[in-house]
């Protein structure tokens, strides 16, 4: 590697962590966002580094705009997708991310809001990541999207709208979700119909992606009831497997690994004492590599 090369990755691989964990919270695949990296990586070996004021700030604008791109085109191929399309599950103990000591770095990597960012627009989904979860300021973010100040604060206003609109069905504590993770798998592994339709709300989704290669609802399983009996029925009595707790975007979840060898994780959002969404997913592309 030539030294010029080799300041480059330096200058990279130093703010590495926060530039993948931007791009991941941008697109909701790791995958994803690794490729935007190494086109990042691309653009900042080829430019004038020395008139490059603040490198961090530089290879932000980069990596929102790769990322940008990436998600406007991958709305398109979306609607080949097999059922539902949940964000990839990243391991985060330790964090590839970086520190997770701030609420808005953790919470913005949670299955729960990352399907509702899903609903955003682009735009709106960047100024919200931005602003929210890096404390970027609004004249910064207009020039990274090629907007007005006043334009990303508008972004930013309908964004956090909609999210507040959801964020009163995942206001649980992490101790509370990982009780009522718990007994919700100790309840189906017994196939007990009735103690898992006390653990979950009325007005419950349980979302499943196994993106067509993995046996999976296709559409979202609504309501206490039919939850239960789905999940009492292929996690109960007489379906072996093993389940391993881990923690998953910053907050408790288990692995799940099937007689058959295909393997789920299975994260929740919870409120008021009762799980309102369970997110399970099975595409193997998706799943941390197998110990």
């Amino acid at each position: 590697m030539t030294t010029a090369a080799s300041d480059a990755a330096g200058a990279l691989q130093a703010h590495r962590p926060m530039l993948l964990g931007l791009a991941y919270r941008l697109l909701g695949s790791r995958h994803d966002a690794e490729d935007v990296l190494q086109e990042a990586y691309l653009r900042w070996h080829g430019v004038d580094r020395s008139a490059v004021e603040e490198p961090r700030r530089y290879l932000s604008r980069v990596v929102t705009r790769l990322s940008l791109d990436r998600l406007r085109a991958r709305q398109a191929a979306r609607e080949t997708y097999v059922g539902t399309w949940l964000p990839e599950p990243v391991p985060t103990a330790p964090s590839p991310f970086g520190p997770l000591d701030r609420a808005e770095l953790r919470d913005s990597l949670s299955a729960a809001l990352l399907h509702v960012l899903e609903r955003l627009t682009p735009p709106e989904r960047a100024v919200y990541v931005l602003h929210t979860a890096f404390d970027v300021p609004y004249a910064e973010i207009a020039e990274i999207l090629d907007r007005t100040p006043e334009d990303c604060r508008q972004l930013h206003h309908r964004a956090t709208t909609r999210i507040h609109q959801e964020q009163r069905r995942f206001t649980a504590s992490r101790a509370e979700r990982e009780r009522l993770l718990d007994a919700f798998l100790a309840a189906a592994r017994d196939g007990d119909l009735a103690r898992l339709t006390g653990l979950v709300a009325a007005d419950a989704t349980a979302w499943n992606d196994g993106g067509g290669r993995v046996r999976a609802a296709r559409n979202p399983v609504t309501g206490a009831d039919r939850i239960a009996r789905f999940y009492a029925g292929i996690y109960g009595p007489g379906r072996p497997m093993t389940v391993q707790p881990i923690e998953l975007n910053g907050e408790p979840a288990v692995l799940i690994t099937r007689a058959d060898g295909s393997r789920y994780t299975l994260t929740i959002a919870a409120a008021d004492g009762r799980i309102t969404e369970i997110y399970v997913v099975g595409n193997p592309t998706k799943l941390p590599p197998a110990d």
